[in-house]
């Protein structure tokens, strides 16, 4: 049941990181210092929350395997890629 409660955890995580990844882009983009900060700290917030969520994932009962390696290349989170390469073997 744990991993049932993990799961929800690290993809929330990530849906935190692509939005702090987003709003990075759009402070680069525009030069404005607060969408920069603001993806900054949601990135940092994301990271944090997806080691603790993957501290107690067993990869083989949770994962997407090829997918969450595939996104995870797609966005730039190595988080991603590492647990998706984890769960694929399997």
């Amino acid at each position: 049941m744990s991993g049932e409660q993990n799961q929800p955890g690290l993809v929330a995580s990530h849906a935190q990181y692509v939005k702090g990844a987003a709003e990075d882009i759009i402070g680069n983009v525009t030069g404005s210092e607060p969408w920069k900060s603001s993806g900054v700290q949601d990135k940092e917030h994301a990271v944090d929350a997806m080691k603790a969520a993957s501290a107690k994932r067993d990869a083989s009962q949770q994962g997407m395997g090829g997918i969450e390696e595939k996104a995870g290349k797609l966005i730039g989170c190595e988080g991603m890629q590492k647990e998706g390469a984890e769960s694929k073997k399997q």
